[in-house]
């Protein structure tokens, strides 16, 4: 991630946001972490999981999350190996359920159900588009802000006009509001709610347990205990302790990993909202 003008642990917690996204939106990722939600399965095994990749992309998609230690490649013979999760792998699946939840408040409704996979795709599109994490966290963090201040915290000594097309991008997917032109940015409703998001992200690569998520210092509750200090102190791939999926919010589906690929196990769909709402 390029400089910015956040002080020191700030940039550090949203560079390694930023990373975090980074290794699971690649196009199946995420559809190859849920494949893997139980015992290690060989090359072949996991591929009758996902026929709707063709020969030679499941090989370059595996090597790419052995390589983020999130996949563990485990060689019993020279015939026989297996792919399973790593514990950092592991540790990040309960952040996937807070991202269906987000989903199916905040994203526009599609003509169909979507199965809860889809709804996480669509939102990690929406996530890492170019500075967008870390205009949100200044606007989190400062409430409101403008297209100046922005660019002078988010992308020092680049030319200032370059923050204009990620916040109009960010105004149109429906994470930021303007009143309009030279008004300061804020954050809308939607961006406002990925605080689970966000905080259980910023914990998961902290190597901290997500029971700390609501302890974030920028993204956490208000009603929580403050955050202990060194909150980013651990390197990204450190082992993170086991964790067990935080509640959803009263009303809401609690998502288990087999659930991921149906809608049709969502216990309570959520009624289509009026249009509008970050696009997909």
């Amino acid at each position: 991630m390029a400089p910015t003008g956040l002080p020191p642990d700030t940039a550090t917690d949203v560079a390694r946001v930023t990373e975090a996204l980074a290794m699971i939106t690649p196009r199946w990722n995420v559809r190859i972490m849920l494949a893997l939600s139980g015992p290690p399965l060989r090359y072949r095994e996991l591929a009758d999981k996902m026929p709707w990749l063709q020969n030679g992309q499941l090989h370059p998609k595996l090597r790419a999350l052995c390589d983020a230690g999130l996949v563990q490649r485990t060689e019993h013979t020279s015939r026989h190996v297996t792919y399973g999760h790593t514990d950092r792998g592991a540790a990040l699946l309960p952040v996937l359920p807070l991202i269906v939840t987000w989903a199916e408040e905040h994203l526009e409704k599609a003509d169909r159900p979507l199965p809860a996979i889809e709804q996480i795709e669509d939102s990690l599109t929406l996530l890492t588009r170019r500075h967008a994490t870390a205009i949100l966290w200044v606007l989190k963090t400062r409430e409101e802000a403008s297209g100046r201040a922005l660019a002078n915290i988010v992308m020092p000594g680049s030319d200032g006009t370059n923050v204009y097309p990620p916040l109009r991008q960010l105004v149109a997917d429906g994470l930021v509001d303007t009143d309009g032109t030279g008004q300061p940015y804020r954050l809308s409703e939607a961006g406002k709610n990925l605080a689970p998001v966000f905080a259980a992200l910023s914990a998961w690569s902290a190597g901290q347990p997500l029971a700390q998520a609501a302890r974030h210092p920028v993204w956490g509750r208000a009603d929580a205990a403050p955050a202990p200090m060194g909150w980013v102190s651990n390197q990204a791939r450190l082992p993170a302790p086991t964790v067990t999926p935080a509640p959803v919010r009263a009303g809401r589906t609690v998502w288990q990993n087999r659930d991921l690929f149906s809608h049709a196990t969502t216990a309570h769909p959520k009624p289509a909202l009026a249009a509008g709402g970050p696009r997909r």
